[in-house]
């Protein structure tokens, strides 16, 4: 492994330790729960019922419990006087938007909707206090599926008739009539995309302190973007002033999309804070976290696609049903949708496109964002219906994709559903990918291993791009979103030469301190080791919107890039000034400035930071110091792509898949750290193989959470995956100074249709052609009984 001590000139790019693994491996790093150990803490009391009116509440035997110090209701909380809403931040045309309360006052909409709290001098103290509250409830008619919501009764909502909060269209309906009409076959497919929970090693935490004499409140919580929950708590939740408002995420041990969002429990900390002018903290348990936090997913689609008998594609309709849960979240539950449409083309020259997305309330937990975020969604159809044409058309499914992909020549290319590719070259990676799997051979095994032994190999091919670095503010506001796109970044030298990066981005475990210190160092021309990174604390970082959409690299990493240039022009202004010569003459390479023709006369950058800082010989009506800062909002999203393909050996008499071997080829720009990217792509696969063949959020007919722990939920375990053969291309994006794409979300989103069609591919010979995820032992052994006529 190379040393972080790297030379100035060929730090970006190169394979450098992560810095943040040292702490959390020996146990040194700190988390929310570590936080404020003295505090008291609160548990809060969440309703039993998916859907029932509140008829009272008594806290009477609670609050007479030894160790309790108070316990609160919605009502205590509303006539309190703050706003009281959890807001949705990004807005479509139609949107319904019921008021969001951070505790219920009239009516529970899912399993888990806080309805009282209590707070004691510890968690156990107060999670025993808790059982102790009594609530009457009647009970209502609940409902967990999105199409069974459209129309149901009663509602989840009473603003939302029919419990539809959008019904939206993109592409042009009468250009894919037309297509399909002229096509000479049509192929469809009906899917589900099942609740996805995210899991990660830390669920959600807050921990909040309050000093009433200056009215400022610190809050530490597991959050993807500080500032923004910070804008949140301050206009929308808590009505605390925003400049005495103090957010922090110290390490955040895992987010997935789940930590992006403004939930109400760290309202409700903040909030007893205040109340009680004491430290406060609230660890969610994981079964409180499965019922409460944020799932993902949850599509129901009918698709077609249109396709001539050489295996041109005419055209794609999609009519997509997506279940949001009960409540709509921070990041705006319907995004998600919208990107997904947004997606449908994939990598392919698909002349109309048309989709339609109906967004239903249910009484299950909110969804929101997962990774891969939409993108997951839309390439799955995409690449499933792909698989089904290939397989009607009696093509080999690569043929009927590699005749179809956009042309590297065609770039930038826009799409028939509102997205304008920055660039690629999708066959290249393709073909690295087939070449690696040896794919003409395999096909020849598959073939012997039927014929001879009776065996069952599945290839399954996907192909994806996605719309990464989640940015413009232009975008963000055609969708009404209440915060920007852009990104802060500032680089301040110190006087010592040292220097110190802030960034509004926020880690989660993507490495981002060693990264961007990897851009800084790069573009600075200092070493490794004089680069700190500061994330996740906004009295630190001066603004921010977060780490989610794969755009700290595109957009944070820009920001640190674009200041890093602002720094040196005004170095070389320095540096010209003492070395007296023009400011033109004076170049700039691996850290030092020397007059063009005359590399003797030089100065370093670390030496010009001194200068500027004790100021005597700088050039007239210049400030001292040396640092800049810089808002990077850029023109368009960033767009990764990649090839992925499993081989997977499907036992019919158990249902059981083993994956013989999975490749993955990606190409997401430029790298800042290739050990970083192929962590990230790992990562990205396992939790997309736990889609197609294990992961599945489930309710009863209730509205209970039947998923409810890790003892019913099926996360992938080591032996579930295999080992992973990855490869790259680049294309550099031409959206950022950088050229980077971002990485985090495109693994995940390649992963879960190449697994399922590895599998449906294996099932070939039963005449199965589409099984819904995840395809575990059950379902296949189910399909493939049922081929078969038993019973």
């Amino acid at each position: 492994m190379a040393s972080e001590q790297q030379a100035v000139d060929d730090v970006f790019g190169s394979t450098v330790e992560r810095r943040e693994d040292s702490s959390l491996l020996t146990g040194e790093a700190e988390f929310t729960d570590d936080k404020l150990p003295d505090a008291a803490h609160v548990s809060i009391v969440r309703s039993q019922y998916a859907h029932a009116r509140i008829e009272n509440i008594d806290l009477s035997e609670a609050e007479a419990q030894d160790g309790v110090i108070a316990a609160f209701t919605g009502e205590d909380i509303e006539s309190s006087g703050i706003p009281n809403n959890i807001p949705t931040a990004w807005m479509l045309p139609g949107l319904v938007t019921p008021q969001y309360r951070i505790m219920a006052t009239d009516k529970v909409r899912h399993t888990g909707d806080a309805v009282a709290a209590v707070v004691a001098e510890d968690r156990y103290k107060a999670h025993q206090a808790a059982n102790l509250v009594d609530v009457e409830y009647e009970r209502l008619e609940s409902v967990t599926e999105p199409t069974e919501a459209v129309g149901a009764e009663p509602t989840v909502h009473e603003e939302a008739e029919d419990n539809v909060a959008f019904d939206f269209e993109l592409g042009d309906s009468d250009a894919v009539d037309q297509a399909f009409a002229e096509a000479d076959n049509v192929a469809s497919v009906e899917l589900e995309q099942p609740k996805i929970i995210p899991n990660a090693v830390e669920p959600r935490a807050a921990a909040a302190s309050y000093n009433p004499g200056s009215d400022e409140l610190t809050l530490w919580m597991t959050s993807q973007n500080p500032h923004i929950h910070r804008m949140l708590l301050s206009t929308a939740t808590l009505g605390h002033p925003e400049h005495k408002l103090q957010v922090i995420a110290p390490e955040v041990g895992g987010g997935f999309g789940k930590k992006i969002y403004h939930y109400p429990d760290e309202a409700i900390t903040a909030w007893c804070a205040k109340q009680l002018g004491r430290d406060v903290k609230w660890q969610a348990a994981r079964s409180e976290d499965y019922a409460t936090g944020s799932h993902g997913r949850d599509h129901v689609t009918e698709a077609e696609i249109a396709v001539d008998d050489d295996g041109t594609i005419r055209g794609l309709r999609a009519e997509t049903h997506a279940g949001l849960g009960a409540h709509l979240l921070q990041f705006a539950t319907a995004t998600p949708s919208y990107l997904y449409a947004t997606i449908l083309s994939g990598e392919y020259e698909i002349p109309a496109i048309h989709c339609r997305v109906v967004g239903a309330f249910t009484n299950t937990a909110p969804v929101d964002a997962y990774r891969g975020a939409g993108r997951a969604e839309g390439i799955y159809v995409t690449e499933r219906i792909l698989d089904v044409a290939a397989s009607e058309l009696g093509m080999d499914p690569t043929e009927l994709r590699r005749k179809n992909l956009i042309d590297p020549d065609d770039f930038p290319y826009a799409s028939p559903v509102g997205v304008h590719y920055d660039s690629g070259e999708y066959e290249r990676a393709m073909d690295r990918a087939l070449e690696l799997i040896d794919y003409e051979a395999q096909r020849e095994r598959q073939k012997r291993l039927r014929e001879e032994e009776d065996r069952y190999l599945g290839i399954g091919v996907a192909n994806f791009v996605e719309s990464a670095g989640l940015s413009p503010s232009k975008a963000a506001g055609e969708l009404g979103s209440v915060v920007g796109g852009w990104e802060a970044g500032v680089v301040r030298f110190h006087p010592s030469g040292k220097v110190t990066v802030y960034c509004g981005t926020s880690d989660q475990g993507q490495g981002h301190r060693t990264t961007l210190a990897q851009v800084a160092a790069q573009e600075l021309g200092v070493p490794l080791d004089d680069v700190e990174v500061i994330e996740g604390d906004t009295d630190e970082v001066p603004q921010g919107m977060g780490t989610y959409g794969s755009r700290s690299a595109p957009v944070g990493g820009a920001a640190v890039s674009t200041s890093a240039e602002k720094v040196i022009e005004k170095a070389r202004s320095i540096a010209a000034h003492q070395l007296e010569a023009d400011e033109e003459d004076v170049e700039f390479e691996d850290g030092e400035f020397h007059i063009a023709g005359a590399p003797d006369r030089s100065m370093s950058i670390q030496t010009i930071a001194h200068e500027a800082y004790i100021s005597h010989d700088i050039p007239d009506e210049m400030e001292p110091g040396l640092e800049a800062t810089s808002y990077y909002d850029p023109e368009n999203f960033t767009f990764p792509f990649g090839t992925h393909i499993a081989l997977v050996e499907v036992e019919p008499e158990t249902g059981e898949v083993e994956i013989e071997r999975y490749v993955a080829v990606d190409d997401c720009g430029e790298q800042i750290n290739p050990m970083i990217v192929e962590g990230q792509i790992h990562g990205g696969i396992a939790q997309g193989i736990g889609a197609a063949l294990l992961e599945s959020g489930e309710y009863d007919d209730e509205g209970n959470l039947v998923t409810g722990s890790m003892n019913d939920y099926a996360l992938p375990r080591a032996n579930d995956l295999p080992e992973y053969e990855t490869d790259s291309t680049v294309t550099p994006s031409p959206h950022n100074p950088l050229g980077v794409k971002g990485v985090g979300e495109s693994a995940t989103i390649g992963a879960t249709p190449t697994v399922v069609n590895a599998v449906v591919d294996a099932l070939e010979p039963f005449g199965i052609d589409h099984l819904d995820m995840p395809l575990t032992n059950e379902t296949i052994w189910s399909a493939v009984r049922e081929k078969e006529g038993d019973t």
